[in-house]
């Protein structure tokens, strides 16, 4: 699946979601057009949608804190970021036809709760400057 020009090959974990995987980290970075994306491509998804991906890739799961990573392909695909789920960090996503994007906002947020990472530092100034800017015109 192409979304403004990234690849996001879905179809290679061979699943059907039954509710929009969130797109967060570097790639909705990238597709916010603050910075290029890195390697991995990370999602959050709905419980029901995780425990079955889980179930599906069970040697590919990784606990990072209590956060519950399945980590297949090029994927992180979370259960939560720093406790903060699917149904909590959905709220104001644009919605893409097979995925859904974090919203700026929230997106923010969850760069500044790892923001002692200087990755993460930079990528909240991005992300300030852009939100100022858009709000400013």
């Amino acid at each position: 699946m192409i979304v403004k020009d990234m690849n996001i090959p879905l179809e290679k974990l061979d699943y059907q979601f039954q509710d929009k995987p969130l797109l967060i980290g570097g790639m909705a970075m990238e597709y916010y057009g603050l910075r290029k994306t890195g390697a991995d491509i990370d999602l959050v998804i709905s419980s029901s949608d995780h425990a079955r991906l889980k179930q599906q890739y069970p040697h590919h799961v990784k606990d990072l804190y209590g956060d519950i990573g399945i980590c297949e392909f090029e994927f992180e695909i979370w259960n939560q970021i720093a406790r903060y789920n699917y149904e909590e960090l959905k709220v104001g996503a644009i919605e893409e036809p097979s995925l859904l994007i974090i919203s700026l906002e929230k997106l923010l947020f969850l760069k500044t709760l790892a923001i002692k990472h200087e990755k993460y530092y930079k990528d909240v100034l991005l992300l300030v400057e852009e939100i100022m800017k858009r709000k400013n015109s």
